[in-house]
């Protein structure tokens, strides 16, 4: 006998409106999720997924309407439900998991009043009974010392205490259905991994039922009983995860397992040269605190970087890689420590040499462009600055970039707001290169982008290495991306190196305990795949 689905939606279709016309975000889902199952829903930015699950609910964007279909929860219709009905499902029969615990928890309201807030307004408590059920539910969700963390304000919390937050707020009135939305997607992998351990481990206590909605395969091969895979507004493929992983049917399905970094075999890259283009010696940074103290976040780093080498930073937040490329750039002071570059010391210079032949590709492609610039101003502007040509060589160079880094001519002229989050970063390395510098030092430079463009951006970064012979200073969380492109890496940890290694050597026989741990939290690794899927 089969059982009746906890959630089922049929033939859903939702659209949003715009100036122009309306944008159809969702066309004809259909799908299931039984007591106490986890489903994953993947697919890239825009493939609608996140759509799917805010409409379960009725949290939708005020320009969004459901065109058709139907959602039914536990035997009770949700899309035509009116919103009283829909108040005693929010929070009480279903939590719901954002994505930003930035934006996501109210900043003037304590931590404990923000999770007891679910249950007086359910009437599952008294204010001072849910002011105790708070840290108590804080506690189940793995926050430590959950008394303090209650009077704490979000501010105050780092982003995986805040994400544990956003799950008590979801299990607080013990739902049967728990909505997670990209749950760990800001977070380090390390994070990642506990967090999603105890989510787990909290439904299988109370047999709720889980719709993780997230754009990495891995993550769902090693999450989910079933997955679903979206593109364009549409399922093209589903079934149990073992299947769909070891035997994926739709091309699409095949290109995003090609694309996930910790399921991708790893690049064989060629020996770079043994000439040295930057050594760095004990160098250090500290940055004050209140009352007099200081915080380390660099402490003792030594490494060298060859011509045409890549070498990556890897560490969790607050392990120091970024402060460290931010030195070696001469964007910020070394407390103490010597930097060479190319054989001249620059401990204490700003030259505009430096800057000619030393860039940096930011995290965020959307808050490292400028919004008023078109793509060829961008690019143009190194140019300009350093006096480099007239304007027609200028204007025929970043032609040639943005052909380049595989985007067309006629982008010359849109700006930022009008290209995708890969285009936006494709059009920063574009502007990195133009001076053709001998250092470029990437920041996370593919955390905020979908794993099919990561993959793209990844190999671009390979292929323009080989070509114009620049070396990278990779700075990552996350080691599978690190495999994909390091000759060498440095493990970071609380401002120093605990490990450095070629990419083969620290993969296949890790020396520090914390270089495991790293390893250990790469999603997918446990779950067959298609060996056909790999590129």
């Amino acid at each position: 006998m089969v059982s009746t689905p906890l959630l089922e939606i049929s033939d859903l279709a939702v659209s949003y409106r715009t100036r122009s016309a309306p944008v159809t975000a969702v066309d004809g889902i259909t799908l299931e999720v039984h007591k106490g199952e986890t489903v994953a829903v993947v697919g890239e930015s825009g493939s609608g997924k996140s759509t799917t699950a805010h409409a379960v609910v009725r949290l939708l964007a005020d320009n969004a309407r459901i065109e058709r279909g139907s959602v039914h929860f536990a035997g009770q219709r949700l899309d035509n439900a009116s919103p009283r009905a829909l108040r005693t499902v929010r929070g009480a029969r279903i939590g719901l998991v954002p994505q930003d615990p930035a934006v996501s928890l109210n900043p003037v309201k304590r931590i404990g009043e923000q999770v007891a807030e679910v249950l007086r307004l359910h009437g599952l408590a008294t204010r001072p009974q849910a002011a105790v059920r708070a840290v108590e539910i804080l506690d189940k969700a793995g926050l430590p010392d959950p008394a303090t963390r209650a009077r704490q304000y979000p501010h105050e919390l780092s982003g995986g205490m805040r994400q544990r937050v956003l799950i008590a707020i979801a299990i607080a009135a013990d739902p049967a259905l728990i909505i997670a939305d990209e749950p760990t997607s800001a977070l380090d992998v390390t994070v990642q991994k506990v967090i999603l351990d105890h989510l787990q481990h909290l439904v299988a206590e109370s047999g709720a039922a889980v719709l993780l909605v997230t754009h990495d395969l891995a993550v769902a091969a090693d999450r989910a009983d079933r997955i679903v895979v979206m593109s364009q507004g549409r399922i093209v493929e589903t079934g149990p995860t073992a299947t769909v992983m070891a035997d994926p049917q739709h091309e699409y399905t095949r290109k995003l397992l090609a694309a996930a970094p910790s399921l991708r075999s790893p690049q064989v890259r060629a020996r770079a040269t043994e000439e040295p283009l930057l050594v760095v010696e004990d160098l250090a940074k500290e940055f004050p605190l209140p009352g007099g103290k200081s915080v380390k976040a660099v402490d003792g780093v030594s490494f060298t970087l060859n011509k045409g080498e890549t070498l990556a930073l890897v560490g969790e937040s607050g392990s120091g890689k970024s402060t460290t490329g931010r030195l070696v750039l001469r964007l910020t002071d070394p407390t103490a420590g010597v930097i060479h570059f190319d054989g001249t010391d620059i401990t204490a210079s700003k030259s505009r040499e430096l800057r000619r032949r030393a860039q940096l590709i930011y995290q965020n492609p959307y808050a490292s462009l400028d919004p008023r610039f078109t793509v060829a101003q961008i690019i143009e502007e190194p140019l300009k600055v350093f006096r480099v040509g007239d304007r027609a060589s200028r204007q025929a160079r970043a032609r040639d970039l943005l052909d380049r880094v595989a985007l067309p001519s006629t982008m010359l002229q849109r700006r930022p707001a009008e290209l995708s989050g890969g285009q936006r970063q494709r059009v920063a390395i574009a502007r990195a290169l133009a001076l053709s510098p001998d250092l470029v030092v990437c920041d996370e430079p593919v955390s905020a982008l979908d794993v099919s463009v990561q993959a793209q951006v990844l190999d671009l970064l390979v292929e323009l290495q080989a070509d114009t012979g620049v070396a990278y200073l990779f700075v990552s969380h996350d080691l599978a991306v690190v495999r994909q492109i390091a000759h060498r890496v440095a493990v970071m940890r609380h401002g120093r190196i605990v490990e450095t290694g070629t990419t083969a050597g620290l993969f296949g026989s890790p020396q520090h305990e914390y270089t495991r741990e790293l390893l250990a939290a790469i999603p997918g690794q446990a779950v067959p795949h298609s060996e056909g899927a790999h590129p």
